[in-house]
């Protein structure tokens, strides 16, 4: 049967939601209308990647209102269809879909708290774009669940550069409901939007994705290190294994990795694999060795004469020099 629900804050606004056999949607759409109905959608946090996030959302005719704490950041971001709001209470009022790229997860925790205090519409969710620890997720979807608010946690990867093109890909957690309300937003700027399972999958997933990063620029620094001490020039060898079955994103993209994070990333995965009774002894290496490169250290190996590896210089030598059959 159909229900009218009334939206919170929206006099004389209706939802139909059909609650048959089929899965209920919110606003009683299907994906396929969703996908082509114009959706008020909110950012909090628009800093580079929140502000070029925003810009593709209003892009494909979405009305987007934008918040941050930095007043400065707000203002660079409010063009091109973003619209600036003051204050968070603005954005709880008006948005039924809210996306938060902010810096950490207290900051989420506090946004949410704050957006579910001042109320939202009903059938509105709150996404997580940014990168936190999956249990914080699975705490603010309950404390959402329990206000009647969804909420799915949806971190991208491609970093800066996906989001200024808009292909970033965003890894879902949460219910089916949830995630179909807000993909056609998702979808404004990823390639991909791919629902991984419950409340703090889509940060699992995007763990697990960091720690394969991490672990290739350990593996790539130590393979490129090696030629480049028996003799083969370092980068030349990093364009030719581009052109093999070795390649990998990271190294392709070496240039512009700034190391950052990778402590937290780290962290992340090892609380997760020490909670769930699992041995990765590769990963506690890596974890060690990653602290201990940086940009600096990456320019030095591919472009310079002398470069250092775990703090020993690292001899470069010709390789039937180093194999004693000169």
């Amino acid at each position: 049967m159909w229900t009218d629900i009334p939206h919170k804050g929206t006099p004389a606004t209706t939802a139909l939601i059909y609650s048959g056999e089929s899965r209920a949607y919110w606003l009683g759409m299907s994906e396929d209308q969703l996908k082509g109905r114009r959706m008020q959608v909110g950012f909090v946090g628009v800093g580079a990647m929140g502000a070029a996030m925003a810009g593709h959302v209003a892009a494909k005719g979405h009305q987007v209102l934008a918040f941050d704490t930095d007043r400065d950041a707000l203002a660079a971001a409010a063009q091109g269809g973003v619209q600036s709001a003051n204050d968070l209470a603005e954005i709880s009022g008006a948005c039924e879909v809210i996306i938060l790229m902010v810096a950490s997860d207290d900051q989420s925790r506090s946004v949410v708290e704050a957006l579910l205090g001042h109320g939202m519409m009903s059938g509105s969710v709150i996404v997580v774009a940014a990168t936190n620890h999956p249990k914080t997720m699975i705490a603010l979807s309950k404390i959402c669940a329990e206000a009647g608010i969804g909420f799915v946690d949806a971190p991208v990867c491609f970093g800066l550069q996906g989001a200024k093109h808009g292909n970033l890909i965003s890894l879902c957690g949460g219910t089916d409901e949830g995630i179909d309300k807000v993909r056609p937003v998702l979808d404004c700027y990823s390639r991909s939007v791919e629902h991984l399972g419950g409340p703090g999958c889509g940060q699992l997933g995007k763990t697990c994705n960091n720690m394969m990063h991490w672990a290739a620029c350990v593996a790539n620094y130590e393979v490129l290190a090696l030629a480049k001490s028996c003799g083969i020039d370092a980068q030349g060898m990093r364009e030719t294994l581009l052109k093999c079955p070795a390649r990998n994103t990271t190294l392709e993209r070496w240039d512009t990795t700034k190391f950052t994070w990778h402590q937290k990333d780290m962290d992340v995965a090892l609380e997760l694999s020490q909670q769930a009774g699992l041995s990765l002894p590769l990963f506690g290496a890596v974890d060690q060795l990653v602290k201990r490169l940086g940009p600096d250290q990456v320019r030095q190996l591919l472009h310079e004469d002398d470069a250092e590896y775990l703090g020993l210089p690292i001899q470069v030598r010709p390789l039937d020099e180093v194999t004693g059959e000169r």
